[in-house]
């Protein structure tokens, strides 16, 4: 992946002790409790790393995606802010 090329993520953590923020995660909006998207530069490995540093969780799952997920029911503007950041 080039540098200028970002993917978008779904990162789901259960147990979590830390809660992610967007201030440490440019790129990160949260769907739903543990579930979020993560739109970004770096390799799944960095993002997988770098979010069991931060959150300390029991189970973690970080994907890569092709397209932008269907969903609903999440946390308002979700909607929004992955339309914007397509």
């Amino acid at each position: 992946m080039a540098q200028s090329e970002t993917q978008l993520y779904l990162i789901y953590l259960r147990g979590s002790r830390e809660a992610l923020n967007s201030r440490e995660f440019a790129g990160l909006r949260q769907l739903d409790e543990g579930l979020y998207l993560l739109r970004s530069g770096a390799s799944r490995s960095k993002v997988y790393h770098a979010i069991k540093h931060a959150a300390l969780p029991d189970g973690l799952l970080v994907a890569p995606l092709e397209d932008a997920p269907k969903f609903m029911g999440m946390q308002d503007g979700a909607l929004k802010w992955l339309r914007a950041n397509s």
